[in-house]
């Protein structure tokens, strides 16, 4: 996790012309009312896993945001807050500020920032998501049916 975390403050000040590290570079310099950004911290502490997506679980309207519900729904994760950013501008453009990160879908374990689909992508891939997971007191999916096969 501090590595994630690490990656992503030098990735934020990284000095480039890409259009991603401006917009990141712009998140930075906007400020939130008081009233967002009290209602934003709420929003990231009510459940252990929350996250800002397009569209909804079960109807995602964006690959990104799909891709995140399938990993969750992977290992097992099925108690966690979804908030539609398609519904709200406000949201939409609030939370990229809050986070200091320019893309959506964000993803937050208790009220943690995490990252984008590319972090739980490769935290996926690595099997870091399954500590991860076991600090909220979450057992992946993938976890149990790897136990269960080595039972046999």
């Amino acid at each position: 996790m501090i590595i994630m975390s690490l990656l992503r403050n030098l990735t934020r000040h990284t000095i480039s012309k890409s259009p991603f590290l401006l917009s990141a570079r712009l998140c930075s310099t906007q400020k939130l009312s008081s009233g967002l950004e009290k209602r934003l911290s709420a929003m990231v502490t009510a459940k252990d896993v929350v996250i800002f997506m397009k569209g909804v679980p079960n109807a995602p309207q964006c690959g990104f945001s799909n891709a995140v519900v399938q990993i969750l729904k992977m290992h097992g994760v099925e108690d966690y807050d979804a908030h539609n950013v398609l519904e709200e501008n406000e949201l939409r453009e609030g939370v990229k500020v809050f986070s200091n990160w320019p893309t959506i879908p964000q993803i937050y374990f208790k009220g943690e920032f995490i990252g984008g689909c590319d972090v739980l992508l490769q935290m996926h891939q690595s099997g870091e998501i399954v500590e991860e997971l076991q600090k909220l007191g979450i057992k992946s999916k993938l976890l149990t049916q790897a136990e269960n096969e080595a039972k046999k």
